[in-house]
């Protein structure tokens, strides 16, 4: 086992990876920018290592100034946490070309599957369902638009090297596709560097279903039930679920075997989610891998009782999976609120500022995570999470309960947050029903000025 392991990330991200190295009696390492100097990460580790300024290309995304804190101070092993590094092949590499274990799968791997048409390809050979369209990388929209016309409107342009909805747009039909194909390449080649582009069959109504593995260095390959993340802004998660609302029994059990397989089909270690559209007609349809611990790995962990971050670190460090699928069984119900400083009335804009105060709240069943403080001044360069609030509850009734009052005793003075928004979406008729899928924020709570100005974004 790791005597030492650096932690590249920040935020509650960080505070949860410190938290679970001391559990195990394992030190920890921070870095940090110039910004995050009195960030709580900073004060919880055992070490901590400033490694550049504000900008993420200067820190957080600086490969060789993470590398160098790790050589010093002696790290054996980088946990990337989810962001930044987490997903880099190059990055990866690197930490094997330094002896320096990488607490994810190779850098092979992740380019594999972070690539999305080459990961479409990986499971159409592995007879994985995957969603209709293109199987070659796509670069004009001429070319995009004959593609478009065969699978049939509405269509999904995505970049394939895209991430956290960056790059993706929606083409009702053929007059709506070049400018649309061209706002989604543009969007790819500012985030990503990269002008390749796929098409895919838009699915209506889709349910977003991640089905959580565990994949040791011996072959071995767990599935630990699924996550519903239909409830998106722009597709960025807001709120998660586990387990689904419609799943049936033989429905998981399908999509778990699923999962296993491709990620088997891709010779994945460590822990990672397969994702799923769930058509209304419970149908299922690979979309993408994730290959890294999820933002919303507590619900998965609530409703499992097992700890993924410790997982990650043993299967890191040669250990095999001491589990068996059989063991694994979901009770209750948990849901995962993310907290932003962002104003909903104002189409979300991000809303940085300090912590006047602060009040978590506790209880059986409630988990809080979070890099918060009073008197923090949350930095205006990052990511707008602020803090997590995860229930566990005998069913989703009960959880639901719990999770309206966690939220009304959660108090954050001094910023904007979306604590209002997630209170009124868990008493909206169709949430409480359980009859959700990705259209459920634009359909319900987007206007069409906002939608116009999201479509130019």
């Amino acid at each position: 086992m790791f005597q030492k392991i650096l932690i590249a990330n920040r935020g509650e991200i960080a505070v949860r990876i410190i938290r679970a190295c001391r559990e195990m009696g394992i030190l920890s390492v921070a870095v940090y920018s110039e910004a995050d100097r009195e960030s709580l990460h900073t004060q919880l580790a055992d070490e901590a290592v400033c490694i550049g300024k504000a900008p993420v290309a200067d820190s957080y995304l600086n490969m060789e100034r993470v590398l160098s804190a790790a050589i010093a101070t002696k790290a054996q092993a980088i946990h990337p946490g989810f962001g930044f590094l987490s997903e880099n092949e190059h990055f990866a590499n690197m930490c094997e070309s330094c002896g320096i274990a990488f607490i994810g799968p190779s850098g092979e791997i992740i380019g594999k599957m972070g690539n999305k048409s080459q990961a479409r390809l990986t499971m159409m050979e592995a007879g994985i369902p995957v969603i209709p369209g293109t199987k070659e990388p796509i670069y004009e929209w001429e070319q995009g638009l004959e593609i478009a016309k065969e699978i049939g409107f509405p269509v999904m342009i995505k970049a394939s090297s895209g991430g956290g909805g960056k790059g993706m747009r929606v083409a009702a039909d053929i007059s709506e596709f070049e400018n649309h194909f061209r706002l989604a390449q543009q969007e790819s080649i500012n985030a990503f560097g990269d002008n390749t582009m796929y098409i895919e069959k838009y699915i209506e109504e889709p349910r977003h279903i991640e089905i959580q593995i565990l994949a040791d260095k011996f072959g071995k390959v767990l599935w630990l039930g699924e996550r519903d993340c239909s409830i998106q802004r722009r597709h960025q998660k807001m709120l998660e679920e586990s387990p689904c609302a419609v799943m049936t029994e033989e429905l998981r059990q399908k999509m778990g075997e699923t999962a296993a397989l491709a990620a088997k089909a891709a010779c994945y270690e460590n822990a990672g989610t397969i994702e799923f559209l769930l058509d209304k007609h419970k149908n299922f349809y690979f979309m993408e891998m994730n290959t890294r611990i999820q933002v919303e790995h507590p619900v998965t962990e609530m409703v499992t009782g097992i700890d993924l971050v410790k997982e990650q670190i043993r299967i890191a460090a040669g250990e095999p999976l001491h589990m068996r699928q059989e063991e694994i069984v979901l009770k209750g119900h948990a849901i995962e609120c993310r907290i932003n400083a962002e104003d909903p009335e104002r189409n979300f804009m991000p809303c940085p500022g300090t912590v006047k105060d602060l009040h978590f709240p506790g209880g059986n069943g409630v988990r809080i995570e979070s890099a918060l403080y009073n008197g923090y001044a949350i930095p205006p360069f990052y990511d707008s999470m602020v803090a997590k609030v995860i229930v566990h509850g005998e069913d989703r009734e009960d959880a639901i309960r719990k999770m309206r009052s966690a939220l009304g005793e959660v108090v954050v003075d001094g910023i904007t947050t979306n604590l209002d928004f997630q209170y009124d979406m868990l008493n909206h008729p169709v949430f409480l029903s359980g009859n959700v899928n990705t259209n459920f924020i634009p359909e319900y709570y987007e206007s069409e000025e906002s939608r116009e100005i999201d479509a130019e974004v």
